[in-house]
């Protein structure tokens, strides 16, 4: 042959299963015959080939699915740790702002404590004045008591 690129007529497209087969040379009756075995084959050809990517396609379209699960378990996971996380990071929160009004409290208690008790020290150390007074001038004390006692009156009366 003079072309090593082209195929003699005897020989057909491959089917599927990739086998090359001679078409029978016959006379000008049989070439009709020929025409639509060749016809036949390049529709069962093309059909494999159908047959062929739409099973590909299936197996992608299963991989496609697969994966998107995959992707949707993972972001659920994701999710719920972020969840958790956040939970956590709220609880820790709220431990170290009850924590520090525990003791913001505590302080002011203390601090209340302090204040009772500096007053009771003052209200006995003025007591123990007044007493040493009235033992040092005791009509003055005696005369002290009796204004005391008339402005209370006094005031008693207008109410």
């Amino acid at each position: 042959m003079e072309h090593s690129g082209l195929r003699s007529e005897s020989q057909s497209f491959a089917p599927a299963g990739g086998q090359i087969k001679d078409a029978p040379r016959s006379g000008i009756g049989g070439s009709g015959a020929s025409i639509s075995e060749s016809v036949a084959r390049g529709k069962e050809a093309i059909g494999t080939a159908a047959n062929e990517a739409m099973n590909s396609a299936g197996a992608d379209l299963q991989s496609l699915r697969t994966d998107l699960n995959s992707l949707k378990d993972t972001v659920a996971k994701f999710v719920s740790r972020a969840g958790n996380e956040a939970g956590k990071s709220a609880r820790e929160v709220s431990s170290n702002v009850a924590g520090q009004v525990g003791s913001v409290a505590s302080d002011v208690v203390d601090k209340g404590a302090e204040m009772a008790s500096a007053a009771s020290e003052q209200a006995k150390t003025f007591a123990s004045e007044l007493e040493n007074m009235a033992r040092r001038n005791p009509l003055g004390a005696i005369a002290g008591a009796v204004v005391i006692g008339v402005l209370i009156g006094l005031l008693g009366r207008r109410n």
